[in-house]
C-alpha cells in the first residue's frame, strides 16, 4: 500500500507506512458502510489519541433523536443539520471535528468543506477502502448489518467519486488511506500509525 494514495491490491503491497500527523481541523471519514470507520475511531479513543467529543457521528445523532440508525447521505436532513452545527461549534473553538459518516459523494463532502473553509480550518480525508468481499464479510459481523446490496452500492460510489485525486481537487489538505483487513491490519494496529495535533 502506498500510504496516502490508492490501495493498489488486497494484499497491501508497498512500503511500510510511517507515522502520520493529522492537523487540527476537520477530519472526514470517507468509506462505505462496514469499511471499518467506527472500529478505527474507537481504537483511536482507546489509545487516547483523540477526544471522544471530537467525533460527530450522523448515525449516533440519528439514534439519539430518531431511535434509529441512519448514516447515509440521503438521511433526514435535520440529522445532518445537527451534525453540521456540532462540527461548526468545534471548529469555531479551534478544536478538531471528526465527521463520521459515509462521505462518499461529492455533495456530502461539499457542505462540510464549506464549513471548514469559512472557518479557515484544514480538511483531512481518511479513506477506508477494502475489497467488496471484505466489506460484505465485515457487514455480516456488525451488530446492525445493512442490506448487502447497500454495501455494494456504496462501494461502487466510493470507487467512482472518492479517489485521492478527486479529494485533493475538492480542497482536502491531506488524504490518507486507512489500512484494514485486506492489508492484514486490525483497527488497533491502524490507529497506532496516526497522531492528532492538539493545537493549531
Amino acid at each position: 500500500m502506498a500510504f496516502g494514495g490508492e490501495i493498489r491490491n488486497g494484499a497491501g503491497a508497498g512500503r511500510q507506512p510511517e507515522q502520520v500527523w493529522i492537523p487540527v481541523g476537520l477530519v472526514l471519514l470517507v468509506g462505505p458502510p462496514a469499511s471499518g470507520k467506527s472500529s478505527f475511531i474507537q481504537a483511536l479513543i482507546d489509545q487516547d489519541k483523540i477526544d471522544p467529543e471530537a467525533v460527530v457521528s450522523s448515525d449516533a445523532i440519528a439514534e439519539h433523536y430518531r431511535n434509529t440508525s441512519v448514516d447515509r447521505e440521503s438521511a433526514d436532513p435535520q440529522i445532518f443539520q445537527e451534525r453540521d452545527r456540532r462540527v461548526t461549534a468545534r471548529l469555531a473553538s479551534g478544536r478538531t471535528a471528526i465527521a463520521e459518516s459515509t462521505n462518499v459523494l461529492p455533495h456530502a463532502r461539499a457542505r462540510l468543506l464549506a464549513i471548514a473553509d469559512r472557518l479557515q480550518m484544514p480538511v483531512t480525508a481518511l479513506r477506508f477502502i477494502q475489497p467488496e468481499k471484505v466489506l460484505l464479510e465485515q457487514n455480516q459481523e456488525r451488530r446492525n448489518a445493512v442490506p448487502a446490496a447497500e454495501v455494494s452500492r456504496y462501494a461502487a460510489l466510493m470507487a467512482k467519486h472518492a479517489s485521492t485525486g478527486q479529494l485533493y481537487a475538492e480542497g482536502m489538505s491531506l488524504v490518507q488511506d486507512i489500512p484494514g483487513r485486506a492489508q492484514h491490519r486490525t483497527p488497533s494496529q491502524a490507529a497506532r500509525l496516526f497522531e492528532f495535533r492538539t493545537a493549531r
